[in-house]
């Protein structure tokens, strides 16, 4: 009797698959190794005390508030030193003027940091958020909406600026600089 080919495959297969399963469960066996350390963290995070969740805070009611004018100024009117310009804003200022060096800053950013008078002629000291210090005096441009300096004190520069008013025009608006520390 001869063996067929087909039976003579078969033990080499089943030889290799006990093989493979000999290794598989060899290094499967390697994974199970020494877990003492990680019991031990689980067991030391579940003895762990809980905190209280801090109660959610009461919303207090809101308080009306019932506005009698009396000497109050009238909170919906233009303030007073607001007046409405007419034209386009080249009409408003001199286009060919130079821009000045305190010009390319934002008004809030600016900062007066003293005062002094020459020959009867008042100047202030304003420092950039650069860091460095001006010289100015009544006339002088500073901040981006054309402010124009009209009055110098101890403790505060007023000035004039030209601002849109939102509806193609502009407004003539009052703003100061007082003296103070740069945020």
């Amino acid at each position: 009797m001869t063996r067929r080919p087909a039976e003579r495959i078969a033990p080499r297969r089943s030889r290799s698959i006990l093989l493979c399963a000999l290794l598989l469960a060899t290094a499967l066996g390697g994974c199970g190794g020494d877990q003492d350390d990680l019991r031990q963290y689980i067991e030391e995070v579940k003895a762990r005390k809980t905190k209280d969740i801090e109660p959610i805070p009461q919303i207090k009611p809101y308080e009306t508030f019932l506005y009698a004018p009396g000497a109050r100024r009238d909170p919906f009117a233009n303030a007073p030193a607001q007046k409405p310009l007419t034209g386009e804003l080249g009409a408003l200022i001199d286009p060919r003027r130079n821009r000045e060096p305190l010009e390319e800053f934002p008004l809030d950013s600016l900062r007066l940091v003293g005062t002094l008078k020459i020959r009867d002629q008042k100047y202030a000291l304003i420092r950039d958020p650069t860091g460095v210090v001006h010289r100015v005096t009544t006339g002088n441009y500073l901040g981006q909406n054309y402010g124009k300096i009209t009055a110098i004190a101890e403790t505060e520069i007023n000035l004039r600026e030209i601002v849109p008013d939102g509806f193609g025009g502009y407004l003539e608006r009052q703003a100061t600089i007082t003296a103070g520390e740069q945020p």
